[in-house]
């Protein structure tokens, strides 16, 4: 495989202070992408195109964007260099995918396909976010049933008892002193700062190498949602490198833009030494299976990708190792969603059902107590 030297833009220093500068929907790129592709395969000029689509754009961020990328082209800069002043924006990829194409030819079909990965990508985002609402929303539910019991009903049934000067039942008062301290402002007060603090903690040493490490090796090896995400991020990587050699990207540069993509420290390191070995003279699969934390790309995987490097065909069989993954994680929050639904009933119904057992300890026992 011939090699050549990464040409991955660099970030110009006038960004660091543009606030314009910063994400935007995904719905607005992939959008924006799609009408560019239509209107220059229509034979619009590119600077008229970008004029037509922000004239288009509701007032905001992206607008704005576009209404300076089209100035910075009539001004005689090319697409991909004003492209890069806005990177938060546009991502590396896009940016590497653009400046490509210019030197193809291709700036049309280009963005068909990158528009047809961003809506892939974001239906696989929407799809992992859709597994994590779920328990989620249990969740509260859960609270919001325990709070209003113990906020609201228990707090009655102490007050009968005391006025009676009678014992509520050891459970029953467990409750009760619970709830107490829930409602004390300064205890609260004490727990909350002490949530807060360990929350700020937690944050700084996430930043560190040590936390960044600990961190990143949960995701991958969570039950269930581990998997997940490796899923997850496999299938965004393979579908990077398909799309970005499909539209005449170095392998070096794909490799780059899939370290930035991936945000893990574990797949980081993974493709860093693949990146480092293929420039040392190795195959794409040769390479992964020389890098650490190679388990995580299955043998299977390895196979194909070396069968593509040797018929010449590495962005399809990219292209059907994406869409395995998208499989396999559709299955897997599919297995996801199926075993958090049963815990959290679980967890649901030992809750709520021992406030229901210390509600109804006292009902049984509230006669007696009235007759005296």
């Amino acid at each position: 495989m011939a090699l050549t030297q990464p040409t991955i833009f660099t970030v110009p220093e006038e960004v660091a202070s543009n606030k314009l500068n910063r994400k935007v929907k995904s719905d607005e790129l992939i959008s924006f992408a799609t009408q560019l592709s239509v209107m220059l395969d229509s034979g619009v000029v590119l600077s008229e195109a970008l004029d037509a689509i922000s004239d288009q754009c509701n007032p905001g961020v992206f607008k704005q964007v576009l209404e300076d990328v089209a100035r910075r082209i009539t001004s005689g800069d090319s697409f991909s260099s004003a492209l890069a002043k806005y990177p938060k924006v546009f991502g590396t990829m896009f940016i590497s995918m653009v400046r490509a194409s210019e030197v193809s030819g291709k700036m049309s079909e280009m963005l068909e396909v990158l528009s047809g990965y961003l809506t892939a990508d974001e239906e696989t985002r929407k799809q992992v976010k859709g597994a994590m609402i779920y328990p989620l929303v249990m969740l509260l539910m859960s609270v919001a049933a325990t709070g209003s019991l113990m906020f609201f009903v228990l707090p009655r049934f102490a007050s009968i008892y005391d006025a009676k000067g009678a014992a509520l039942p050891k459970l029953t008062q467990v409750l009760v002193n619970f709830s107490k301290v829930l409602g004390d402002a300064k205890i609260m007060t004490v727990v909350m700062t002490l949530i807060i603090t360990g929350g700020f903690g937690v944050h700084y040493w996430r930043q560190t190498v040590s936390g960044q490490k600990s961190m990143d090796w949960l995701q991958v090896h969570l039950p269930v949602f581990g998997g997940m995400f490796i899923d997850s991020v496999l299938t965004r990587s393979m579908r990077i490198m398909s799309t970005m050699i499909k539209t005449g990207v170095s392998l070096l540069d794909t490799l780059e833009v899939m370290k930035m993509s991936c945000g893990n420290y574990y797949f980081n390191r993974l493709w860093s030494v693949t990146d480092a070995k293929i420039r040392d003279g190795y195959q794409l699969s040769d390479s992964i299976l020389l890098a650490p934390n190679s388990e995580l790309v299955a043998p299977g995987i390895i196979q194909m990708l070396r069968a593509g490097e040797k018929s010449g065909h590495l962005a399809e069989v990219c292209d059907k190792v994406s869409l395995f993954y998208e499989k396999k994680l559709q299955v897997s929050i599919k297995t996801a969603t199926s075993l958090i639904e049963p815990i959290m009933i679980i967890i649901m119904g030992g809750v709520i059902g021992t406030i229901a057992i210390a509600l109804l300890l006292p009902v049984f026992r509230i006669s007696s107590v009235m007759a005296h």
